[in-house]
Formats: structure tokens, sequence, C-alpha cells
């Protein structure tokens, strides 16, 4: 069950990290530009490394939510994928 709820952690950090980093990127943009087209945007000008770092705060407020919980073993798997995002963001 732990090993379990650790998984179910990572994969919610890696999508909220992801809709955050996308809601990043048309806020950036103003919505003028498509979600690839933003994205190549910001890597082109070197600021798709802030643009992910903007879109992994709501993990925060996830992973401090799901302790008030009592759910450790996901809170883990939210610090998981934030290890991710920041090799993801070190290698973009």
């Amino acid at each position: 069950m732990k090993k379990k709820d650790l998984f179910v952690g990572l994969v919610l950090g890696l999508i909220i990290g992801l809709l955050g980093t996308l809601v990043v990127i048309l806020i950036m943009t103003k919505g003028n530009q498509s979600l690839s087209n933003g994205f190549q945007y910001m890597r082109n000008i070197g600021s798709i490394g802030k643009v992910i770092t903007l879109g992994a705060i709501p993990n925060l407020l996830l992973f401090f939510y799901l302790l008030k919980k009592n759910k450790e073993m996901m809170a883990r798997g939210i610090i998981l994928a934030l290890f991710i995002l920041t090799i993801v963001t070190l290698v973009l």
C-alpha cells in the first residue's frame, strides 16, 4: 500500500507540475500563441527553466495539503516529482 501511495504522489506531482507549467506559459505569452509555440518561444529566450520552476509551485501547495491529511507517502511522491522536475529544468 505504501509503494502505491508513493507512486500516486509521484504521478500527481508530475501532472500538476505539467499543468502548472502550461498555465505559466499561457500567462507569459498572454495567450497569443499556441502551447507548443509558447514553449519554443520561452526556450529560445532562455526562460524555460524559470517557467518550469513557477509551474512547480502548485506542487508545494499539494505537498502541505497531503501532510495535513497525514498522507506522508503521497507527500514523498510529490517531493520525488519535484526532484524529477528539477533535473528536467537543469537539462533544458
